[in-house]
């Protein structure tokens, strides 16, 4: 199954703001309460579905808007 294009935008999308604020994925994974190896997947080139309520943890953390990171 291939994975939606928004998903690896997304994965481009959130690792780009994350090293934007200097942040490594551990810090990032340890600020969002989310595992360090979900995170991971998160930026991988086969990243999973995430809720919104994620996406908004994610822009909270990078003190970022949500739709940065689906622009």
């Amino acid at each position: 199954m291939t994975t939606p294009k928004i998903r690896i935008q997304f994965a481009q999308k959130l690792r780009e703001a994350r090293k934007k604020a200097k942040l490594t994925q551990e810090e990032m994974a340890e600020r969002i309460n989310f595992s360090v190896r979900y995170y991971q997947m998160l930026e991988s080139k086969n990243p999973p579905a995430i809720k919104i309520d994620g996406i908004g943890k994610l822009a909270k953390a990078l003190k970022i808007k949500p739709a940065e990171l689906l622009d």
